[in-house]
């Protein structure tokens, strides 16, 4: 099997680990490849955008969503480390208002499969972190929305202790609705 699967706590988030080879020059893996994800996942996906960000240490991307065009990203760290987060925003989910989070690496390769419908969000541990995320739907500026990185309901533990400040918000985050007013 070309990736290691394991569900979160919450239902269709998975992490997956590639299978990754390695000697003294190096390694190599395959990021992504739709046959492997499909039969690792039992998931048909077809991604239609590629996007790649980099941010400093404490920048706090997030927590964001579309209400129509909803996006499922495949996400991973291609330089330094976040913590990534998952909230299950989808009405009538066993597991809403729940949150999910996993550290992220260049190291660890890991990657998260995130369906459609929830929110998401990172914050930068490492100095800076590039990110990159595959999507199933395109970007749509008019449907994306942001719920608070904060919201005492949801009740995100985020490792702040790893910053020298506070996070580094846009004003669209730090502004956001919570949960409940969403």
């Amino acid at each position: 099997m070309p990736y290691q699967v394991t569900p979160t706590p919450i239902d269709g988030v998975l992490i997956l680990e590639p299978k990754v080879f390695g000697d003294a020059r190096g390694f190599f893996f395959e990021s992504f490849n739709a046959r492997d994800f499909e039969q690792a996942t039992g998931l048909q996906r077809s991604f239609v955008q590629d996007n790649h960000s980099k941010s400093a240490k404490g920048v706090l991307r997030g927590m964001h969503y579309q209400v129509q065009n909803p996006q499922g990203k495949l996400v991973r760290v291609t330089q330094g480390a976040v913590f990534d987060v998952v909230v299950d925003i989808r009405k009538g989910s066993p597991t809403f208002g729940q949150w999910f989070g996993l550290e992220l690496t260049v190291d660890n390769k890991k990657q998260i499969w995130i369906p459609e419908g929830l929110a998401h969000g990172f914050l930068v541990t490492s100095e800076s972190a590039e990110f990159l995320y595959k999507t199933t739907d395109y970007y749509s500026p008019e449907h994306e929305r942001s719920l608070l990185w904060s919201d005492p309901s949801v009740g995100i533990s985020w490792p702040l202790h790893l910053l020298d400040a506070e996070p580094l918000l846009a004003a669209k985050d730090a502004n956001a609705p919570l949960l409940q007013d969403g």
